[in-house]
């Protein structure tokens, strides 16, 4: 029986009909929580090294940590793999500064050393998922930022040139001869990457941090404050204390509330994903997807899909909302799941009425995003190290920045890459482009975009039919 909580909250439209509610689920629909959650620390406990956080990025500083001989402390407030680890979608990306668009002209100047240290970062995670023997079901096929206009695929064209000017790995592709569904006209295929199963990942993870030598994992135990204490630092748990000389913050959207993170450094958002039933491989042809690489539109709110091992398919995104600490077990708001059936059924036609269009169930998670859209890196004054805000591209960037963050406490020579998110001072601007009412705004605009093109489409159809 599967351990993860959910409940049939109504979707109106779905009543009417007598359709089955998707369920709504409070954890991950990859992966049921795991049945051997750890203990809370408790007594007086000392490390070399203290990392708070038992993400990607967290559990895989421990590792290299220890394995370079340090003793380190993981402390975890849920279970390691808890939080946004275990619920994204699972498209490896070299994507960086949030969109092709923004990468090539905001960041234009640095896009070189950006595309460089995203491309370094994915193969360093599809290195680490080879070399700890980690069965995600890493498919290598790619990903598509999909143009859903005209305009956008004139744009993508724009973009693709100054991107390969800067060293990407990318091509403009059209939909129909790459393999996309037909509610798609083309896109920039970013060559590199793939869709995996990040369930299983954080999983693996989770394994091979818990049977390492020098580790030790402390799951269910909040750090509450730390301090300076003579020459050490001294970590707050809730039945004791974790003396270290180095602590790495390494909470990602949970740092929003937490009183040792560097203030407003992330803003958290809840998004959501759905999946539908399994679907058949002809029904799945029809479609024209053929080319399996995974998809995100170049909308303001995105969307994203994917197909899974499952032979079903993972939709994304769309509505987000701005969430307020403390981020606790939640489930999806079911007007969001009914936004994202409706995008399903215009990007999916051919399978409008079958079994595999309706969306099976349904999670969410949180996503740390930036006032720069990079993620960054840094020392607070009290001593402290933290790395965070990986703007939804945490699955290739956030274990990459752990292991070159465990390299800097370990005294190696400073990185190149990791001077490129490095900030010397921990001071972060507001960030109202991420308020709940700018991203409504997103929302409406985007669904504007979508309305003005259906209209263009049809009228263009309508004019070359025989008279």
């Amino acid at each position: 029986m599967s351990s993860t909580s959910t409940t049939t909250e109504a979707l109106s439209d779905d009543d009417a009909h007598g359709i089955e509610r998707p369920h709504l689920l409070d954890f991950s629909g990859w992966t049921d929580r795991p049945s051997d959650i750890g203990e809370p620390g408790a007594g007086e406990i000392h490390a070399d090294v203290l990392v708070i956080g038992g993400g990607y990025c967290g559990m895989t500083a421990a590792l290299h940590l220890a394995r370079a001989g340090a003793e380190v402390v993981v402390a975890e407030a849920e279970f390691c793999g808890w939080g946004a680890s275990s619920r994204n979608a699972g498209h490896l990306t070299p994507t960086i500064a949030s969109d092709p668009q923004i990468l090539a002209t905001v960041y234009q100047r640095k896009a070189p050393d950006l595309i460089g240290f995203a491309s370094r970062a994915l193969h360093f995670t599809e290195q680490l998922i080879s070399q700890l023997g980690i069965e995600c079901d890493y498919a290598p096929v790619g990903n598509v930022s999909a143009a859903t206009t005209p305009a956008g695929m004139r744009r993508s064209n724009a973009i693709v040139r100054r991107l390969e000017r800067a060293g990407a790995s990318v091509e403009l592709v059209d939909a129909q001869e790459f393999g996309l569904p037909a509610g798609m006209l083309g896109g920039i295929l970013e060559r590199e990457g793939g869709t995996l199963d990040p369930g299983r990942l954080a999983a693996g993870l989770r394994v091979r941090l818990r049977d390492q030598r020098g580790v030790r994992v402390l799951e269910r135990t909040p750090v509450h404050r730390v301090e300076r204490h003579g020459t050490r630092l001294r970590a707050s748990i809730p039945l004791g204390t974790i003396t270290t000389d180095a602590v790495l913050l390494a909470t990602n959207a949970f740092s929003a509330g937490i009183s040792m993170a560097p203030r407003r450094a992330v803003a958290p958002l809840w998004v959501t994903l759905a999946e539908t039933a399994p679907i058949g491989a002809a029904d799945v042809a029809a479609t024209g997807w053929t080319s399996a690489a995974g998809i995100y539109t170049q909308h303001l709110l995105l969307e994203n899909y994917r197909l899974t091992h499952r032979s079903s398919i993972i939709v994304g995104t769309r509505r987000v909302t701005r969430a307020k600490p403390p981020l606790v077990a939640r489930t999806p708001d079911p007007r969001t799941v009914q936004d994202l059936q409706r995008a399903f059924d215009a990007r999916f036609p051919s399978l409008a009425g079958s079994a595999g269009s309706r969306l099976h169930r349904a999670w969410g998670g949180w996503v740390a995003m930036t006032t720069s859209l990079l993620p960054i890196a840094g020392q607070t004054p009290e001593g402290l190290h933290y790395a965070m805000g990986f703007n939804g591209h945490g699955l290739a960037q956030a274990p990459y920045v752990g292991h070159l963050m465990a390299k800097r406490l370990l005294g190696a020579n400073a990185n190149s890459d990791l001077d490129t998110i490095w900030r010397k001072r921990p001071r972060y601007a507001p960030t109202p482009q991420y308020s709940n009412v700018a991203l409504r705004l997103a929302w409406g605009i985007d669904r504007l975009t979508d309305r003005m093109t259906s209209s263009r489409l049809d009228s263009a159809a309508s004019s070359d039919r025989p008279r």
